[in-house]
């Protein structure tokens, strides 16, 4: 479905798309993958333990330096195992790294959610490396315009800067509309104006990943 509305609405849609990386047969996928339409990347959540272990036993080492070779981002939950996400980092300067749901700890909420922002806008010091701001309501048991949060994205978005930090929904997990999702950003985040509130909400994340839409 992804892709055939980045082939139809080519400048509305676009993916970042995946295959299983643990299948060695599933390697050469990689040479040639952004020719695919509307294809602007990659993407593994990496939700589960068992997945997570392939992080540390080495099923993943060939991916890192293909995608950096082939110049294909990659977006991963990367709040789930940071030090494993630096490693990758520090080690293959040359691949941008998207931190999906904002880095945060992605079953906490409150306070809880914010435990490892310290590790977290470390990385900021990595210029290969950005934050979606994806699923920021779901971080608070407070109502909208979620007023616990603003502090703990104000200190993301301070360390990794507009072209760094990138709007997001999740649409279908959110406590609230998808309009909310958007005016939560565009008009309840006070540090956010102007042209740096333009790159967060859409024209970073498409420099990021390479999605020329004629911006100015």
């Amino acid at each position: 479905m992804a892709m055939d509305a980045a082939r139809k609405y080519p400048g509305r849609f676009a993916v970042m798309g995946q295959f299983p990386p643990n299948q060695p047969e599933n390697r050469k996928l990689i040479h040639g993958w952004k020719n695919q339409p509307g294809m602007m990347g990659l993407r593994w959540a990496l939700l589960s333990p068992a997945e997570q272990v392939w992080l540390r036993d080495g099923t993943l080492e060939w991916l890192w330096p293909a995608a950096e070779r082939e110049g294909l981002p990659i977006a991963t939950m990367g709040g789930l195992f940071l030090p494993e996400f630096r490693r990758i980092a520090e080690a293959h300067p040359h691949l941008k790294l998207i931190l999906d749901h904002c880095g945060l700890v992605r079953t906490g909420q409150d306070a809880a959610a914010f435990a490892k922002i310290d590790e977290l806008v470390a990385l900021a010091k990595l210029p290969n490396v950005a934050v979606k701001a994806t699923g920021a309501p779901h971080y608070s048991t407070q109502p909208y315009p979620y007023r616990n949060l603003h502090d703990g994205l104000q200190r993301i978005y301070d360390a990794f800067g507009p072209h760094r930090f990138f709007w997001g929904t999740d649409i279908t997990r959110m406590p609230c509309s998808y309009r909310q999702c958007v005016t939560f950003f565009t008009e309840e985040l006070s540090w956010l104006p102007g042209r740096d509130l333009e790159m967060v909400m859409g024209r970073g994340l498409c420099e990021w990943i390479g999605w020329d839409l004629g911006f100015d």
